[in-house]
């Protein structure tokens, strides 16, 4: 076979391969697509698709800052200040005064070191997980952890063992079992909306000396003291490197690794990610250091996130729906089938109502869900409406 003829094969075999895994995905209900959606700026709870409206019960915006004027306008002179993008890799010319401030005030709200910033937390976890961990490392974690953390220790070479989860006993099981390097967790699962029992986590590492990682992606911004994450929740709580993201409470974009100076310069020298990627613009860095100071300077928001999802929890049980014990922003109506699950919110949708329907591989088998949050600016009739119309739908199924 010719040289050209091979590549025609291969490229008809790799073509074949993509129309068939789509097929499948298909036919089996999980074949993932986007949404396009037709935003106003000032409703930060509702949307358009295809000229209906709805509203938004999905999103990670916990405080309702992504539509913050006060953001806005910090974004816009951020642009003004600093241009719309970086430019060029942090090692280059991406670095700026934007970049170092928000890195002081993370620290400066978290008690750590030093900070690095990525534009992802996706990316951040792989980072850290990939140049952190070698091939003779051994890490243990949470069974419910991040893909972006499991991918990371996947691509180290490391060995990763996962206990159950949330599960102290089954942590420390495996603690006398494989003698870890590290223990990974997240703070408030992203599925499930528990909160991890991190000072008895953070107590286990210290006894064995291993390191404690948090993925503190959902909980930055809402738990802990004034709201500032994981660290802030007791003051036994010892984290050698902290994940937070921009994208959620905060409103933004971006993240960054929280740790010692010693770690953020060997992440700064050894991280692919970091090294060869456009730096995260300034104009997000100077949203998210703004993020910072509304989160401390209005707890007020916090406050009505803890009303909303009080009030949503008192409604479920008065029309006999069964919760979670999440007492997070992320309440989760595990309805196990999966087909079900896409039937339900799609009536729902039906209704005006925007859930997300989420399926294994993300969940376990068996555990198909109906993953509501909610935020600071969803109104107490907006949540009666949709709890009153899941009630008859789930009652006449």
């Amino acid at each position: 076979m010719s040289e050209s003829s091979n590549q025609v094969h291969q490229n008809e075999t790799l073509a074949t391969r993509i129309a068939n895994r789509n097929l499948a995905l298909h036919e089996q209900g999980l074949l993932r697509k986007r949404t396009n959606l037709v935003l106003d700026p000032s409703q930060s709870n509702y949307f358009e698709v295809d000229a209906l409206p709805y509203v938004n019960f999905s999103s990670n915006d916990y405080l309702g800052l992504s539509t913050s004027n006060v953001l806005i306008d910090a974004l816009h002179q951020g642009a003004k200040d600093y241009g719309v993008g970086s430019t060029a890799s942090p090692l280059v010319v991406g670095y700026t005064e934007a970049h170092i401030k928000l890195e002081k005030a993370l620290c400066d709200v978290t008690g750590h070191e030093a900070a690095l910033l990525f534009c992802s937390g996706f990316s951040a976890n792989t980072a850290l997980m990939k140049t952190l961990f070698e091939p003779n490392d051994l890490v243990v974690a949470d069974k419910f952890i991040h893909a972006s953390v499991i991918d990371g220790i996947q691509d180290s070479g490391a060995k990763l063992k996962r206990f159950s989860h949330n599960d102290i006993e089954s942590a420390k099981s495996c603690f006398e079992r494989f003698k870890p390097s590290a223990l990974v967790t997240e703070s408030v699962f992203s599925m499930d909306g528990d909160i991890a029992p991190l000072a008895e986590m953070s107590a286990l590492c210290q006894q064995h000396g291993a390191w404690f990682i948090v993925d503190d992606a959902h909980g930055f911004g809402v738990i802990g003291e004034d709201g500032f994450g994981a660290t802030r929740l007791t003051d036994d709580i010892k984290i050698d490197a902290q994940l937070v993201t921009f994208g959620k409470a905060l409103g933004g974009q971006g993240a960054a690794i929280l740790g010692s100076r010693e770690l953020v310069d060997f992440l700064v020298a050894n991280a692919r990610h970091y090294i060869y990627s456009t730096a995260l613009s300034p104009a997000s860095a100077v949203a998210a250091f703004t993020a910072l100071t509304v989160i401390e300077q209005q707890p007020e928001l916090r406050e009505k996130l803890k009303e909303n999802i009080s009030y949503f929890r008192e409604q479920c049980e008065s029309k006999n729906i069964e919760l979670t014990d999440s007492l997070t922003a992320i309440q989760p109506i595990i309805l196990g089938d999966s087909a079900k699950t896409m039937a339900v919110a799609q009536r729902l949708k039906e209704h005006g109502f925007w859930l997300g329907a989420i399926r294994p591989p993300t969940v376990p088998q068996g555990s198909a869900r109906l993953r509501l949050t909610l935020n600071a600016n969803h109104c107490q009739q907006d949540i009666s409406a949709l709890v009153n119309v899941l009630a008859d739908i789930l009652n006449n199924d």
